[in-house]
């Protein structure tokens, strides 16, 4: 018969070695993220800044502060093509699962960039669009799914405020085409192909122009 000792050392010795497991896979992201894997990944600030804050002036996107289930999906997707980008395609496929996962979890943890910006009124086209949509198109607010002001809610919905203007729109033109097509239930896809190239232009300029953190929601 096992001890009552015995089986809380047992449990202390599982709790340690995950411990130790979950401090690996966090150093094994921070080495990735300015590193590489060494496996064909290329350090990941080149692209996304060394918070995860992404560049604007090239469209890549922000990663501090989003949803982990959602990063993870989205490395997936780019290994399975559901949604494509020749660097991200070949990023991904270089990753093992435990380390895509490990980046996700990574980035998730970093804080959101503050903005310094003055936001748009929601009075102007691409405020309408966002918030209240257009009904005669069968084309509801943005941020009826993506939350308040677009700071993103859960796994599939992610944040559009403060995100790069040129990403946003690229997205939606890529839903818009059929060259990216991992949405739930297609949403993306149908509502983008009711959308002018000025609306498109009109509500990524707005949502790149909103704080990442939202009063009253969460990041």
């Amino acid at each position: 018969m096992i001890s009552t000792a015995r089986v809380i050392g047992m449990g202390m010795v599982a709790i340690v070695a995950l411990l130790v497991m979950v401090q690996a896979r966090a150093s094994d992201a921070d080495s990735i993220v300015h590193q590489g894997n060494g496996k064909g990944a290329p350090p990941c600030l080149a692209c996304h800044g060394a918070n995860g804050e992404g560049q604007a002036a090239s469209g890549n996107p922000r990663l501090a502060g989003l949803d982990a289930a959602y990063l993870r999906k989205q490395l997936e997707d780019f290994t399975n093509s559901s949604r494509t980008s020749p660097v991200m395609q070949s990023t991904a496929s270089a990753l093992t699962a435990d380390e895509r996962n490990a980046l996700a979890v990574y980035y998730s943890k970093l804080p959101i960039p503050s903005s310094s910006t003055v936001p748009p009124t929601d009075q102007d086209a691409g405020g309408e669009l966002a918030t209240r949509g257009h009904w005669s198109q069968q084309i509801p607010g943005c941020v009826q799914c993506h939350g308040p002001a677009g700071t993103g809610v859960g796994a599939n919905f992610p944040p559009l405020a403060g995100q790069p203007a040129i990403y946003i729109e690229a997205q939606l033109k890529a839903w818009q085409h059929g060259t990216r097509h991992n949405d739930p239930l297609q949403l993306m896809q149908h509502l983008s192909a009711s959308l002018s190239e000025q609306d498109i232009h009109d509500v990524a300029s707005w949502f790149a122009a909103q704080s990442a953190v939202a009063k009253g929601a969460t990041p």
